[in-house]
């Protein structure tokens, strides 16, 4: 599914607007009404019970105008509760207010913070008579890009502390007033906290990005945008779910030998941190990968030959407890007639490691993953990032995406897309592609061509160390099993959170990353299941 930026998304509604002549009117009705459909069958009927919407000075609260009509005709009671005169409305939301008007529904204006004092006395009295249904936020939508303040402020307070003290449901049109539709962060100090989300046309990175926490259940609604306007704006974002996943996995040939499914190479491990490599090595062996190789420093070997019979290890003989760049030749041989590498679990920072790193990155044309030590390794050469030998991918947390580009870590989770996006401008040398997939809530994957991805699963339980060495085998399989970089970053970051959450449905959290890594081929099976349904 293809995501838009806020932008993106007024530029389709525009374009829907004037070079189709959908009316405007048309594309809100169709907003308002589908949500209210939506509403029903997640909070039960509007019938008999009392609706609280939160009216804004935008589109936005011109949907919620709608919303109000339909639940009228739906024998509900709506309470509209206005944050800006209405005959200062614009447009199509001016057309819905004076529809409004003429059906004397209830209403109050709300210019200051105290009068949220009278409001919350007209609410309790609607609740006295019939029952609370729900709020509607329909304060601002994904545009929003300044912070809430005075009395919108004041409003989404208001709407979170009585959603919380009474139980009541609160459904958000577009976005939870308050969160950014690009970077899914806090625009100030408070956003409304929706149970449930209905947004319009395309979703919206802000939806995803930090797992969405305000969002509460997504919906998304078509409103009659046609789908060729979609197509010729050449979008670059995609969403990673299940739909777009499920294409990328190939089916296995019956005849197939373990030489069909490719074979890695992984360098990883260090005095301390050999469990860094073995998951990484258990990962690549989930994802169906043919053969996995371990190259590690040979005074560790024992410990991988009697841990992970499954994975073949070459002890590095000038490599004592870390990987040292005299091994450096021998490790070229064997990278010869190998289909992927990954550098990086448990490697350490050690000056002969350092060194090493760099001439593979810079000399060894194989797809490569850098991943952990690798990477804190390479932003100390910042310069020899984009000169690589061939395709590369980085698999970053925010720590390390910091140190890569030079930013604070609370400025790389400010804007996660921007950070992830560093080298879509660059001027790649020798024609090789870059992938970056920023971890985190909300994972982000761009390339160095311009086309980024959010990824839609995952939770809080992947929140234990190991979980990203896993992350980092399992793209290596799939690389080594020649698939695209792209396709490869994609399905490894969608399918490993995917395995987190079929390990959260069984106990919550507290799963290991050995949990995770042997749960991989059960969110390969239900996704090759639900494509079969």
């Amino acid at each position: 599914m293809k995501l838009a930026t806020p932008k993106q998304m007024q530029a389709l509604d525009r374009a829907a607007i004037e070079d189709f002549g959908i009316p405007g009117l048309v594309l809100m009705e169709n907003a308002g009404r589908t949500m209210l459909d939506l509403m029903e069958a997640e909070f039960g009927p509007v019938a008999g019970q009392t609706v609280c919407i939160f009216i804004g000075p935008g589109n936005n609260g011109g949907d919620g105008l709608v919303i109000a009509r339909h639940v009228l005709q739906r024998n509900g009671l709506p309470f509209l509760i206005f944050l800006v005169e209405s005959d200062k409305l614009h447009g199509d939301a001016a057309i819905n207010a004076e529809i409004c008007g003429k059906l004397w529904l209830d209403h109050c204006l709300v210019t200051q913070e105290q009068d949220f004092l009278e409001v919350e006395e007209r609410i309790r009295q609607f609740h006295f008579e019939r029952p609370i249904h729900s709020f509607v936020d329909a304060l601002f939508g994904t545009g929003l890009t300044r912070k809430l303040e005075d009395h919108f402020a004041a409003a989404a307070q208001f709407i979170n502390k009585l959603s919380c003290k009474k139980g009541w449901p609160v459904a958000a049109v577009d976005i939870p007033s308050g969160l950014s539709g690009l970077t899914g962060t806090t625009l100030s100090c408070v956003a409304v906290q929706a149970d449930l989300t209905v947004t319009f046309g395309l979703p919206k990175p802000g939806h995803y990005l930090h797992g969405g926490t305000a969002v509460g259940k997504l919906c998304l609604v078509d409103i009659g945008i046609p789908p060729q306007v979609v197509a010729a704006a050449h979008l670059p974002g995609d969403l990673l779910d299940q739909q777009s996943v499920a294409p990328l996995l190939r089916s296995r040939p019956k005849a197939g030998h373990k030489g069909t499914f490719g074979h890695l190479l992984i360098l990883a491990g260090s005095k301390g941190k050999t469990g860094a490599a073995l998951l990484a090595a258990q990962a690549a062996l989930r994802s169906g990968c043919g053969l996995v190789t371990l190259a590690v420093p040979a005074a560790l070997n024992p410990i991988f030959e009697t841990a992970l019979p499954e994975a073949m290890t070459v002890p590095l003989p000038h490599s004592d407890t870390c990987l040292s760049v005299a091994d450096y030749q021998l490790i070229a041989e064997l990278a010869e007639d190998k289909d992927a590498l990954v550098i990086g679990p448990g490697i350490g920072t050690a000056p002969e490691t350092s060194e090493l790193l760099l001439r593979l990155h810079r000399r060894i044309p194989l797809p490569i993953l850098l991943d952990a030590d690798a990477l804190n390794l390479l932003s100390q050469n910042l310069l020899y990032i984009e000169d690589c030998g061939g395709p590369r991918i980085l698999t970053p947390h925010p720590g390390e995406m910091a140190r890569l580009t030079g930013l604070t870590t609370a400025e790389v989770q400010a804007d996660r897309l921007k950070a992830a996006d560093w080298l879509a401008e660059a001027s790649i040398r020798n024609g090789c592609e870059i992938i970056t997939v920023l971890k985190g809530a909300g994972t982000v994957v761009c390339s160095s061509k311009g086309h980024w991805a959010i990824n839609s699963s995952g939770n809080s339980g992947l929140a234990v160390g190991g979980t990203g060495d896993v992350l980092s085998g399992l793209i290596g399989g799939l690389l080594a099993q020649d698939y695209s970089l792209w396709d490869a970053a994609g399905a490894g970051v969608f399918l490993h959170g995917l395995a987190g959450d079929l390990l959260a449905k069984e106990r919550s959290q507290g799963f290991t990353a050995s949990e995770l890594a042997a749960t991989l081929p059960l969110a390969f099976m239900a996704i090759q299941q639900a494509v079969t349904l």
